[in-house]
């Protein structure tokens, strides 16, 4: 064991007992060389022998030969059972004498010093004792000792060397704590400093230096630069001073520039008494930036929430109300003067309470007082409140951090009234699927039944324990096949449902049951993903539909039939009446003799009769090849001034025989237009026909004929009766009634009129009919230029 620090107390210590030594030394010295005073010297040596006997040393002699002196006393000390004779029996032994190590040491020492003359101080130790020695080794004087041996003197050190350990543990820990907070300071983030009593900079760390700009610490503290500017007249020093006068650790924030940037600080100055005063400066700026930004936010987060719809409310640690929104307000009917008041959680609850706005509890104290342990809850707290007016919150208790409660009021009672009306949606969609005369279900995405009416399971035949699974569409279809009439073409309607799902696309096809009912099927891509599937049992449809295409066959050759029985009857009346008309003639003619004036009278009545009866055959065939598509026409320019005196001509004897006044202007039909003169002739005087067939005596009827443009206009007017439905003149003869009490009339107006537009239309012009019942009948035939 080597002396490391402790060199200066066993020096102190050696010193002493070489003092001590030389001194009895010195005393027996005297004592022999005075021999006139033996009697004193012996009684002063046997009192020094006694000093050495009682003294805390023990000295031992080594000699030149390695043999030793020492008093008996010291063998006990080393706790060996007798006295050693050398230097090398001082030790190994078990739990006694000196360690192995520390004796070879010693004998180094000693030979060392013998040979020297040089002292020396060792510790040691014993063998098996926490007992620690301190020898100190010198030369023997050589008058005592002349052969060069050495004086050592042992000193039991336990104590003082335990001590001296503790105080080196104690030493290096301190100095360890204080290397590791200086490094702590110089590696601190924010500016650190200490002064000296006179205020003067004592030292600085790396952030004063990085924040003043400077090369080090040595150059700050030389040239005493302050990272503080000087506030309202008073320096970093000044302030310094003032916190070691009152002994009191002082606060302030300052503005400061920190590498170049202008920050706020926080900076301290503590007092450390004697050793001056100690300053840090704590950048705050972010802090108050965030302060700022917090206070920012929490403003628009109140502006935002006053413009919810939600109720908010929050109160803090002491269940006092700070904020609440005005939707909050106004839902709870509460005033602002009374919410200024900062009222406590109870309180509000009693205001609600008294404002009708809490739900009917038999024992409010107890259910408040439930609500107050809201604000001990680990988890939000959720609750449905109806209120007495009918009205549905749903309330949302959320304890925050501090302690506090925020509380959120939602209306749900326009949900809850949309949540009934979809019940009631729901309930008659059912209803209205289950009564349709179609076969329904719905598929969703994933090909799953969804929905399903009564019709869809009458008619496949699946039970409810089927349907209730919603299977899955290849679940499905083999519940299916076995219904169709070909089992195998159950997979074309799988591919129908697919095809529709993912190509979002109409599709339709049929089915044919096994039964022989024929179905009409749709798949009809749904807005939200789904399928719609529609069947609709089309077998009473398709018999009908039958049906009818037979009576419409049937329909047709009656028409067909009807037309050949008119073109038949037609000849066989024109035969008869042709010979009719020409007995008539020879008759007229005095070929079977002179008749009397009633007889000629007579044969003029059968004249007109027949020639008025070829007229209605001519109609007739004539109306039975425009149904047929088959009149003929001849077009050529034909002179319009000519064509219309032509039909006045016509009809004037007419005319003055029914007494009517016939006038005709056609000053504006001049020119030549491509038209079948026979035919529009036709066409007109069926017209003139009819004006003065159906008209009173003394009326009139004006035919007129004018260009309008490049369109040719006939009109036929007459201030007669009228016509009593102006759309039977559009209908088919059979359904036209004519007037008066001729029995003919209703043929010749039947046919007349229809066969009149019938012409007018196949050259490519309109006919327009407009009658009032007592105003009399206008017709106009309009036939453009081609």
């Amino acid at each position: 064991m080597t002396m490391t620090g402790t060199g200066l107390p066993i020096a102190l210590i050696g010193i002493l007992m070489a003092l001590w030594l030389v001194g009895a030394v010195v005393a027996i010295w005297i004592g022999l060389s005075m021999r006139s005073q033996a009697n004193k010297m012996l009684r002063q040596t046997k009192r020094l022998g006694r000093l050495l006997e009682t003294a805390p040393a023990f000295p031992v002699v080594v000699k030149g030969d390695g043999r030793i002196d020492a008093p008996e006393r010291f063998a006990r000390l080393l706790g060996l059972d007798e006295p050693a004779a050398s230097l090398s029996e001082l030790g190994g032994r078990d739990n006694a004498g000196l360690a192995l190590k520390d004796l070879a040491e010693l004998e180094s020492k000693v030979r060392e010093t013998q040979r020297t003359g040089r002292g020396f101080t060792l510790p040691l130790a014993i063998e098996g004792s926490n007992r620690r020695l301190t020898v100190v080794g010198n030369i023997a004087d050589s008058i005592i000792y002349p052969n060069g041996a050495a004086l050592l003197w042992f000193f039991d050190s336990t104590e003082s060397l335990r001590e001296l350990e503790r105080r080196a543990q104690e030493s290096d820990e301190a100095r360890s704590a204080f290397s590791a907070l200086a490094g702590l300071i110089e590696a601190a983030p924010i500016p650190m400093w200490h002064r000296r009593p006179d205020m003067n900079l004592h030292f600085v760390n790396h952030a004063y230096v990085t924040a003043v700009g400077a090369t080090n610490g040595l150059q700050v503290v030389e040239e005493g630069i302050e990272l503080l500017e000087p506030e309202n007249g008073q320096t970093a020093a000044d302030f310094a001073a003032e916190a070691a006068e009152t002994d009191t650790q002082k606060e302030r924030i300052v503005s400061a520039t920190l590498n170049g940037e202008r920050r706020q600080l926080r900076v301290f100055d503590i007092p450390l008494g004697a050793s001056g005063v100690a300053g840090l400066a704590i950048d705050v700026q972010d802090l108050i930036d965030t302060k700022s930004e917090v206070r920012e936010l929490s403003e628009a987060q109140r502006d935002l929430l006053n413009l919810m719809s939600a109720g908010v409310a929050q109160f803090d640690a002491r269940h006092v109300l700070s904020f609440a929104n005005l939707p909050f307000q106004s839902l709870f009917a509460f005033r602002d003067q009374w919410l200024s008041e900062k009222p406590e959680f109870a309180r509000v609850l009693d205001r609600m309470r008294e404002n009708g706005k809490l739900p009917e509890v038999r024992d409010f104290p107890a259910w408040r007082k439930d609500r107050e342990e809201w604000f001990r809850a680990s988890d939000p707290t959720e609750e449905n409140w109806l209120l007495p007016d009918g009205t549905h919150l749903r309330v949302l208790a959320q304890p925050i951090p501090d302690g506090g409660l925020l509380m959120i009021f939602e209306d749900r009672t326009e949900q809850a009234q949309l949540a009934s009306a979809r019940d009631i949606l729901l309930r008659v969609r059912t209803a209205t699927f289950d009564n349709l005369f179609e076969a329904i279900a719905v598929f969703s995405a994933d090909g799953r039944l969804s929905i399903w009416n009564r019709l869809f399971a009458e008619t496949w035949k699946l039970t409810d324990e089927q349907l209730i699974k919603h299977p899955r569409l290849d679940e499905l279809l083999p519940l299916l096949a076995g219904h169709l009439k070909k089992p195998t073409q159950i997979s074309i309607l799988g591919e129908l449902i697919r095809m529709t799902s993912s190509n979002r696309a109409q599709r339709k096809s049929k089915a044919i049951f096994a039964d022989g009912r024929m179905f009409q099927i749709a798949t009809i891509p749904l807005p939200d993903g789904n399928t719609l599937f529609t069947m609709l049992d089309m077998s009473d449809t398709l018999k009908i539909e039958q049906a009818l295409r037979d009576r419409n066959s049937a329909l047709q050759d009656a028409d067909a039939i009807k037309g050949k029985f008119l073109a038949n009857m037609s000849y066989e009346f024109r035969t008869p009446l042709t010979s009719i008309s020409g007995f008539a003639d020879l008759l007229k003619a005095g070929i079977a003799g002179d008749l009397g004036p009633q007889a000629l009278e007579y044969v003029d009545a059968i004249v007109q009769s027949a020639d008025r009866l070829s007229e209605q055959i001519n109609t007739v065939l004539d109306y039975s090849q425009i149904e047929a598509g088959a009149l003929p026409l001849v077009l050529e320019e034909v002179d319009v001034a000519a064509l219309v005196a032509q039909i006045a001509q016509t009809k004037a004897q007419m005319a003055d025989a029914a007494g009517v006044l016939m006038q005709v202007e056609a000053t504006d039909a001049h020119g030549t237009m491509s038209l079948d003169a026979k035919r529009i002739g036709q066409a007109i005087g069926q017209v003139l026909d009819n004006a003065i067939r159906y008209h009173r005596a003394g009326g009139e009827v004006l035919f007129l004929a004018r260009w309008q443009n490049d369109v040719l206009e006939f009109v036929v007017s007459d201030n007669g009766p009228g016509i009593n439905d102006m759309d039977v003149q559009r209908l088919s003869p059979e359904n036209i009634h004519a007037r008066g009490d001729d029995p003919t009339g209703a043929m010749t107006r039947g046919l007349g009129l229809p066969l009149a537009r019938q012409i007018i239309e196949s050259h490519g012009g309109a006919f327009h009919l407009h009658s009032e019942e007592g105003e009399g009948t206008t017709i106009i035939m309009a036939l453009p230029r081609k």
